[in-house]
């Protein structure tokens, strides 16, 4: 319900607007929103025009990745057994294999206000994963319709908070909603996510920007304002699960050994957008060059070389694993790690005591001004009971 950006700005001052929010002494129990984790990681490249949507574009190998004497990244081997039956409705085959996870460049991406972006996806280690299919989109508003209408489920932004939940709090802001976006009308400093985000009573999955807004038309964007558990429950009606982050990682390179970005090394090659993400003067002001102001549906971008949709921009994608920045450090020492699943706990040391999973690919907030994950081996983090109108997801099946 509530959120947190993951830049790396002061925790102090995100805690005290917290317990501000709530009117509580302390800001134990209360729920930190994604705010962003997406948020710092909400800045990075910019946006396209939907006219330009087309066939996958082939790619080559990162000019800095395996083929580079200095890179830390070597080739990546796929598994060449071929998928074990027709693929399930809406989903792609992603054959799995050894790759090089995580990223290297954090100090050329580095922008101001953020630091380095990167850090916590260092070092780059080697990691094999089985094959699986993955949806080829993330989940659209009208997949989780159905899933609600079958089930009845109700949402963690619709459930109202209550006194048991936050003792401290007073009954006056004990209230359903979520956190959205809110543009600044004009320029403000970058150093509090708060300038640009709000907590909107009303806002939830069927009304993304608050009470006076809805789904209609928007069928094929896909779903935000969705908690970690909302996902999860879509996942386990659907007969998915959310993919682990080596899953994600794997899936989003396309097969690119080191490439900066899910379709290459160019962030627009042959001058075109290939991502959903924020262009102009961040956050008062985007200028839509790549054709979507905010939001897009899904798929009007170019896919990557598995075929995957939007796995960098858009939205914030969940993560199986629980969140840790010093995870890739363990994993190194340990050879090529198998079918991951993450660390057996969180830890955030900018948030201690409150549990964040990992989130993947950016979102439509990416800007080159403010941050930059929309690298695809960067990585995002938020709470697990928090949403946004700029997190969503999407699912996979394990191979029989």
């Amino acid at each position: 319900m509530w959120a947190f950006a993951s830049a790396p700005l002061d925790a102090s001052l995100y805690g005290c607007t917290f317990r501000f929010m709530l009117g509580a002494a302390t800001r134990s129990r209360i729920p930190v929103f994604a705010w962003l984790t997406a948020l710092a990681v909400a800045g990075c490249a910019e946006k396209r025009s939907p006219t330009t949507n087309g066939p996958p574009i082939p790619l080559a190998f990162a000019s800095f990745g395996a083929s580079s004497a200095q890179s830390p990244f070597r080739p990546t081997i796929e598994n060449d057994k071929p998928p074990p039956r027709s693929a399930p409705a809406g989903m792609l085959w992603i054959p799995g294999g050894e790759f090089s996870m995580g990223a290297a460049d954090g100090e050329e991406h580095a922008v101001a206000g953020c630091g380095d972006p990167l850090g916590d996806a260092q070092p780059v280690h080697r990691v094999y994963v089985d094959g699986f299919w993955m949806d080829s989109t993330e989940v659209t508003n009208a997949e989780f319709a159905r899933f609600v209408h079958a089930t009845g489920y109700v949402t963690t932004a619709e459930r109202t908070p209550t006194a048991l939940e936050f003792p401290e709090a007073p009954r006056e802001n004990l209230f359903a909603g979520s956190v959205v976006f809110t543009p600044p009308r004009a320029p403000v400093p970058l150093d509090t996510q708060f300038r640009w985000w709000s907590y909107v009573r009303g806002a939830s999955w069927r009304h993304p920007f608050g009470p006076g807004s809805d789904l209609a038309g928007r069928e094929r964007y896909p779903v935000v304002q969705v908690a970690y558990q909302d996902a999860q429950a879509f996942a386990k009606w659907a007969g998915k699960r959310l993919p682990t982050e080596a899953e994600f990682e794997f899936a989003a390179r396309g097969g690119l050994a080191g490439a900066r970005y899910a379709w290459g090394d160019e962030l627009r090659p042959g001058g075109r957008w290939m991502a959903n993400t924020f262009q102009g003067h961040f956050p008062n002001e985007d200028s839509a060059a790549d054709g979507w102001a905010g939001i897009a549906p899904v798929a009007m971008f170019p896919p990557n070389g598995y075929g995957l949709s939007d796995v960098a921009g858009n939205v914030w994608e969940w993560c199986s694993d629980w969140y840790r920045p010093d995870a890739y450090g363990s994993a190194a020492s340990a050879g090529v790690a198998r079918n991951p699943p993450g660390p057996r706990e969180s830890l955030d040391p900018s948030e201690p005591g409150v549990e964040k999973r990992v989130q993947r690919g950016g979102s439509f907030l990416c800007s080159s001004e403010y941050c930059t994950r929309y690298l695809v081996g960067s990585r995002g983090k938020g709470e697990p009971s928090s949403g946004s109108n700029h997190l969503g997801f999407r699912c996979v099946r394990s191979s029989p």
